[in-house]
């Protein structure tokens, strides 16, 4: 009982895996692309056809997973062991029955599809909704086949099996079983919801994920969501000829700086705060907003290796707006490392003096 109980758990995880391909299975190649590739032919000069076949595969593949389960039992004999759990013969027979049924029914059904050069899967019949006069799905499916052989596309990678692609005039989410299709002139598109989570328990990451719904048009189409980073929301948009509408109670990070700026704040508002009878005066920087912090060194003016580059004392009066300050910040470190810039240094924009984000005190007004 022990063994089958391993075994139960062995295959659950493996099938996970072909079903939800970790970076080490897609990285080795045991995913359904590489597997058929001979059969699929290629992404990159026929996009429309390759995953017509792809889907029919998946399902397949997936379709044979609990034919799979009971072929092991059968072969590392369980069978005793599933008796005791069942407890009936008719059971057992009933669900041998089941397991063996998907993968012919699913091998049925995609050589039904393949019939007049899969004139009825269901991507075809999606394509067909695009028609005009004198088209076929065909001629669509070649048009959007020209599109993604051209350098000028966007391909956004949602995770191991889900993906965008955005080209001039279409709009396509890659899914398992099937293609979301959409096209530009056609559509409307609407940031729906927007949800932040922690990178690790470990770290003070955080990364957002915005939900895009896309509502083509033309009647017989349905509508479908893209869920992205909040990072490759500019690439998105960079793609997107029609307006993206974004409801009023979501707001997320468009950029890397964005989502800088909005951690910034948060470290500043816990720093003291600078006391001063001054007159503030605008922003220098924006000139939008009274100046509201002030340069105070508080850190404990740790050095580097070299004994350089310690934090120093900055005499000049507030001149800036924390929003401002935070770009400024930004701007001085290295582009390919964001995760180092909280814990790195800048320089006064005014006096030069070195600074660390400890030293960023909003400013109490006692006047």
């Amino acid at each position: 009982m022990s063994s089958c109980f391993f075994f139960t758990i062995f295959y659950i995880l493996i099938s996970g895996c072909i079903v939800y391909p970790p970076t080490e299975f897609v990285s080795a190649g045991l995913i359904i692309e590489d597997l058929f590739s001979g059969w699929l032919g290629s992404e990159n000069e026929y996009f429309i056809q390759y995953h017509i076949k792809r889907t029919a595969a998946t399902i397949f593949v997936h379709s044979l997973i609990p034919c799979g389960y009971i072929l092991g039992l059968i072969c590392f004999d369980y069978m005793q062991a599933v008796h005791d759990v069942l407890h009936s013969d008719r059971v057992w027979l009933e669900i041998v029955i089941l397991t063996a049924a998907w993968p012919i029914y699913s091998l049925c059904k995609s050589l039904y599809w393949s019939l007049g050069n899969w004139s009825f899967h269901p991507v075809a019949k999606i394509l067909k909704t695009f028609c005009d006069s004198n088209q076929t799905w065909v001629s669509i499916a070649t048009g959007i086949n020209i599109e993604y052989k051209s350098i000028d596309k966007t391909i956004i990678h949602m995770n191991s099996i889900y993906k965008v692609v955005i080209t001039n005039n279409w709009i396509i989410k890659v899914t398992p079983y099937n293609l979301n299709i959409a096209h530009q002139r056609d559509a409307a598109l609407i940031v729906v919801k927007c949800d932040t989570h922690a990178m690790s328990a470990n770290t003070r990451g955080e990364v957002q994920y915005i939900d895009i719904q896309v509502k083509p048009f033309r009647r017989g189409t349905k509508p479908f969501n893209i869920r992205i980073n909040s990072l490759h929301y500019k690439d998105f948009c960079d793609r997107i000829s029609c307006p993206i509408a974004v409801l009023q109670n979501v707001t997320f990070h468009k950029t890397l700086l964005d989502r800088f700026v909005d951690t910034f704040k948060k470290h500043v508002s816990a720093n003291p705060r600078y006391d001063t009878v001054e007159e503030l005066e605008q922003c220098i920087g924006c000139m939008q907003v009274t100046s509201n912090v002030k340069l105070n060194t508080l850190c404990e003016n740790v050095q580097d290796e070299n004994g350089s580059n310690a934090c120093s004392t900055c005499h000049c009066r507030p001149m800036w707006c924390v929003e401002c300050m935070a770009k400024w910040f930004a701007s001085k470190q290295d582009e390919s490392a964001p995760e180092t810039w909280l814990s790195s240094k800048c320089s006064c924009p005014v006096c030069r003096a070195t600074f660390c984000i400890l030293d960023v005190s909003l400013i109490n007004s006692l006047n």
